[in-house]
């Protein structure tokens, strides 16, 4: 039984407390919030005990989610890690590539599993399409959504495009060498609604869009690779893909197919993956892996800012 806790009691501490308490390789041991009436409020719901002071943890644990904000990931997480407890922290891995490296050096010396929350990687669709990919040449994300007052300490990029960004990352081999991006503050000081172009060394282009300020909520990636087309709708969990197929007469034929997926909430699903890190098998989302997406994240946001000066837009960062 893995002694686990969860720090920071709001919309995605919660969730992470919720599946936690349903694991029986788990044992729920805390819920920590420096709030009183939400952090006794989440430890009663899920049978568990309440601590201001996630250091009072140390020594009682053996794993965490970390579901703070981000400005808290990186010296909460390394106390953590010193100290052998595995973290599994959400996205994104922190506010700077020098706090990661941090992380990340702390998670190597102390042998503890560090694990970044990309859900996304762990959703039945993309791991569905995983399994079809060749040589992508052309992404296309759009990731929308309805206003919420959560997650403003960030802005678009960090918030809801990271998500595509890893996982293209994940698909497409070789590093960037171009970006081109812009986006704008609607209802926040920061980037609201922002849209990237990412050029690879091996000629692949993605194109991003993320908008927190939508009237509906969109969640799909398209790619083409050759003699075929793939879309994922991650909401769904559904895959479908268009391939072209050429007989002995040259004459062309569509294969239209949608693709077997095992459906299964992501979240569950990255919690177990975490936990089996725990016990030692392979991290399936690295902290290096989540260092690769905040760099490009914050190569974006660069960009934007630059455009942000050339148009004379208010850029927060």
């Amino acid at each position: 039984m893995i002694k686990v806790a969860v720090i920071g009691a709001g919309h995605f501490g919660r969730e992470h407390a919720r599946i936690y308490s349903t694991l029986e390789q788990a044992s729920l041991v805390a819920v920590c919030d420096i709030d009183p009436s939400t952090g006794q409020r989440v430890a009663s719901e899920y049978n568990s005990a309440w601590v201001a002071d996630y250091r009072e943890l140390i020594g009682q644990i053996d794993a965490v989610s970390l579901a703070v904000p981000t400005v808290d990931h990186h010296p909460i997480a390394v106390d953590l890690l010193r100290s052998g407890i595995a973290v599994l922290v959400e996205k994104p891995i922190a506010r700077s590539l020098e706090e990661a490296d941090e992380m990340i050096q702390s998670a190597e010396q102390s042998k503890a599993a560090l694990q970044v929350g990309h859900l996304e990687r762990f959703n039945p669709a993309v791991v569905a399409a995983s399994r079809i990919l060749t040589r992508p040449l052309f992404f296309e994300a759009h990731r929308l959504s309805l206003f919420t007052p959560r997650s403003l300490d960030i802005d678009v990029v960090m918030d809801l495009m990271i998500h595509d960004l890893d996982v293209i990352l994940s698909f497409v081999p070789g590093e960037v060498i171009d970006i081109r991006a812009a986006g704008v503050p609607i209802l926040t000081p920061k980037i609201d609604i922002a849209n990237a172009r990412i050029e690879f060394e091996n000629g692949c282009v993605a194109n991003l869009t993320a908008s927190r300020v939508s009237a509906e909520r969109v969640r799909k990636l398209r790619f083409f690779q050759p003699h075929e087309y793939v879309s994922i709708d991650y909401t769904r969990q559904e895959v479908a893909a268009v391939s072209v197929k050429t007989d002995e007469r040259g004459r062309l034929s569509f294969d239209f197919r949608g693709l077997e997926v095992e459906r299964g909430e992501p979240l569950r699903l990255e919690i177990e993956s975490f936990l089996e890190a725990v016990r030692g098998a392979a991290v399936r989302t690295t902290g290096r892996e989540g260092r690769r997406a905040l760099r490009l994240a914050s190569d974006i946001i660069e960009k934007i800012r630059e455009h942000a000066d050339r148009a004379g837009v208010p850029f927060v960062g």
